[in-house]
């Protein structure tokens, strides 16, 4: 194994076509299902040294889009972070929407499947949210499965909101399927 641990598998670009969306449309006020295409790219860097602690990473970037929309629906950017020494794989990212995210968890060096979660709130990984989010549409966990191949690698990813439209929290979820274009 490399120095990038799990991630290794995920180092390149990527596309898919067949992503699902499921999340409340305030335009239709209601909850819909809707595919989407992605794209992303996730370049390798490191070590980035932290006093005895030495992380290796993958920068990334991605975009998604409903049909043929031109302008993406969801952007992301940020790190993906490895540590050999503990095991600890790291998520840090931001969307424009107002929110940050450090999501985080353990796995082994070649693990082929592994979970990050962060909580509003959390004393190690956690979630950053603007005023407008934090009244209308919080974010109170986070929690990503990621599943790698030889050429391609998945996501389920569940993010549960404290919505103004529900009693409960609802359960804003993704996944996709991406192939290795380069």
């Amino acid at each position: 194994m490399t120095e990038w641990g799990p991630l290794q598998a995920l180092i390149g670009d990527w596309e898919a076509e067949g992503g699902l969306d499921t999340a409340f449309s305030h335009s239709r006020n209601e909850v819909l299902g809707t595919p989407y295409r992605e794209k992303l790219t996730m370049k390798p860097f490191g070590p980035v040294v932290n006093g005895r602690q030495s992380l290796y990473g993958l920068d990334y970037k991605s975009a998604m889009w409903r049909g043929d929309e031109d302008n993406p629906f969801h952007t992301e950017v940020g790190y993906w972070l490895w540590d050999g020494a503990t095991g600890e794989v790291l998520r840090g990212f931001v969307v424009p929407r107002g929110i940050t995210v450090l999501a985080g968890g353990l796995a082994d060096a070649d693990a082929t499947t592994f979970t990050l979660r962060a909580a509003l709130g959390g004393t190690d990984y956690t979630i950053g949210e603007n005023q407008y989010l934090a009244k209308n549409a919080s974010t109170v966990s986070y929690e990503v499965t990621i599943t790698t191949t030889a050429d391609s690698w998945s996501y389920d990813e569940t993010t549960m909101l404290k919505m103004v439209e529900f009693p409960e929290p609802f359960a804003h979820t993704d996944h996709n399927t991406l192939r290795r274009v380069g």
